[in-house]
């Protein structure tokens, strides 16, 4: 089981190389990134063309292209939302999210604390996870 650890996603005074304004962020990011990223927002489900990537290569994140995920650990869940067994090591931090009331394991990119998504026990092997992300808060670069 996952134990979640404290993160600060939507203020990085904590992270000296990325301690942007707010209005740093919004220059910086779409709307619909910067909602996502930095205030947790979540996007339409199946909104994203990164659920249907398939080509082999890395997912960063959009916020400050940390190497998140590898397309190798990509699966489709029929959620929406593009989901990974795995992510990179060093890349994500955890927290608990209340916002629907039962408690869910939520993840930021370690770097810039910008919010990528849930992560839940009903993925495939070999972890059982799956961590579902935001599409808008995904950076996709293809190894061709």
């Amino acid at each position: 089981m996952l134990k979640p650890r404290s993160v600060f996603a939507s203020n990085d005074n904590n992270r000296d190389s990325w301690s942007l304004t707010d209005e740093d962020w919004q220059n910086r990011l779409s709307r619909e990134s910067y909602t996502v990223l930095r205030k947790e927002g979540t996007e339409r489900p199946f909104s994203s063309v990164l659920n249907d990537e398939k080509r082999q290569g890395t997912f960063y994140c959009a916020g400050c292209e940390l190497p998140l995920f590898s397309s190798q650990t990509k699966f489709d869940s029929g959620t929406g939302w593009p989901s990974f067994w795995d992510h990179l090591p060093d890349a994500i931090e955890t927290k608990v999210d209340f916002k629907l009331i039962v408690p869910r394991t939520e993840y930021h990119c370690k770097r810039c604390g910008g919010h990528q998504g849930h992560v839940f026990n009903d993925g495939p092997r070999p972890t059982g996870k799956r961590y579902c992300n935001n599409g808008v808060a995904l950076v996709f670069h293809s190894n061709d």
